[in-house]
């Protein structure tokens, strides 16, 4: 098992393009969201008169060719690229979720999770609707198609639907001549809108719309619903309660030249650094990161206190989601393979190590024991989080608390345990500081509990 938060899921949906480039355009946006799922990525596109997608378990570049993104012809269309936290790894829970209905075909794209799909599915269902997958966001879209009968317009569908939903999610809804978007009325989860040229894009981070070339206009607002049309845009605006966006975005799970909600993912990070420092005033030989969302963290603390920054580590990028250690005598050489510490750098060195968090405190515990076999005479680890000590409900992929150490264990047993000389987290209050100028207030449930949207179990 990993000993990260495993990533949620990302989507990027473009209208009014060239039809023949489309696919191709999605598929670039997709691939610079690929850090936020690696399970499975999915494109469908609308020519006016019908959608038409493909989809399968895999990377990106693993799922589409160049035949595939020919066939996918349109002038609108939506991705995806998946992690599982509602439903198994499995095809039939790949997106775009695509249906038929009274009211066409319609596909749809989700980031996040709701807290009552099993409410939701077990209702559909009593009235007769069927499942062909494992996820709430086939729930989303049936729901959508239901309202839709009743309303006669997909915008008051989604409206009404956002009343019954409760969870975090951005999602775009494709139909053969619209585009949908819509955010939870918490803003839990990031969702941007762009232009290029005569099409608007939107997409989970500006990195994707940076990536084709496009003009971020904006963030769709918490409890927003956006139509796209022959007639341009249209926007309609829910009831928003107090705003909530996912602190982890902005210590991990971001790219760091995305800018979500107002707030640049890498000056966040540069920030938390220096807090960091703030909070600890430890001093070292050098700072290094455990790359890649680290980095910035670890500029951020040399800046601060003096200590210079070097590179610890070299990260194979070659490894792929496939690199699976079977056996668990191999685990630790997997760690080394993907990391391997620069002797030369931390030989006879005391170290300052920055990294995101610690989740279960296996795979840190193996890159304290590789920095110490390179020669390091001390390892601080300081970590740009609180401690982890709750599950999240809201699209990210989290272990229950029995199998978060935070949750078990005070910080210096924790510091014990993983072999450091010391451990420090960024506080709550140090991680609020850096993260003040999103526009949004910030969802921290997996470090204190106090979950925004109630959840029946808590952890």
């Amino acid at each position: 098992m990993r000993d990260k938060l495993n990533e949620e899921c990302g989507v990027f949906g473009i209208y009014n393009a060239t039809p023949e480039d489309t696919s191709k355009l999605v598929y670039y946006g997709l691939f610079a969201l690929q850090h936020r799922g690696q399970e499975s990525a999915g494109i469908a596109v609308g020519d006016g008169e019908q959608v038409n997608y493909y989809k399968d378990e895999g990377l990106v570049q693993e799922v589409f060719d160049p035949k595939l993104l020919n066939f996918l012809n349109g002038a609108h269309g939506i991705g995806h690229v998946r992690y599982s936290t509602t439903g198994g790894t499995t095809y039939e829970n790949a997106q775009p979720v695509v249906i038929v209905s009274s009211q066409g075909q319609m596909a749809l794209a989700h980031n996040g999770n709701l807290v009552n799909t099993k409410e939701l599915m077990s209702d559909l269902e009593a009235q007769g609707a069927t499942f062909q997958s494992s996820t709430d966001s086939e729930t989303i879209l049936k729901l959508v198609a239901k309202n839709a009968i009743e309303t006669g317009d997909i915008t008051e569908a989604i409206k009404k639907t956002m009343g019954m939903i409760r969870g975090g999610y951005s999602i775009l809804l494709l139909t053969p001549d619209k585009l949908y978007a819509f955010r939870d009325p918490m803003g839990l989860r990031p969702l941007i809108m762009g232009r290029m040229d005569d099409s608007f894009v939107f997409a989970s981070e500006s990195c994707a719309i940076d990536s084709v070339r496009g003009d971020i206009i904006r963030d769709v607002k918490p409890g927003e619903i956006i139509c796209v049309d022959e007639n341009g845009i249209h926007s309609e605006q829910t009831k928003v309660a107090s705003t909530h966006i996912c602190s982890f975005e902005y210590v991990y799970f971001a790219r760091t030249d995305s800018v979500i909600d107002g707030l640049n993912v890498y000056e966040a990070r540069i920030n938390m650094g220096k807090r960091l420092y703030k909070e600890t005033g430890r001093k070292a030989d050098i700072v290094i990161d455990i790359p890649d969302s680290g980095t910035s963290a670890a500029l951020g603390y040399s800046q601060a206190s003096g200590v210079p920054f070097d590179k610890g580590f070299y990260r194979n990028a070659y490894i792929g989601r496939t690199f699976i250690s079977p056996k668990q005598d191999m685990r630790e050489i997997g760690v080394n393979f993907k990391l391997s510490p620069i002797r030369r750098n931390v030989e006879g060195k005391s170290v300052i190590m920055i990294d995101d968090s610690i989740v279960r405190g296996t795979t840190i515990t193996r890159i304290v024991k590789s920095l110490r076999r390179a020669g390091a005479t001390e390892v601080h680890v300081m970590i740009t989080s609180p401690p982890v000590k709750y599950s999240c409900h809201y699209g990210i992929d989290t272990p229950d608390s029995s199998k978060l150490i935070a949750a078990k264990k005070p910080i210096e047993d924790i510091g014990i345990e993983i072999g450091a000389d010391s451990l420090s987290y960024l506080s709550h209050e140090g991680l609020a500081e850096c993260l003040k100028k999103s526009g949004l207030g910030t969802c921290m449930a997996c470090f204190d509990g106090k979950y925004p949207v109630p959840v029946e179990e808590t952890p």
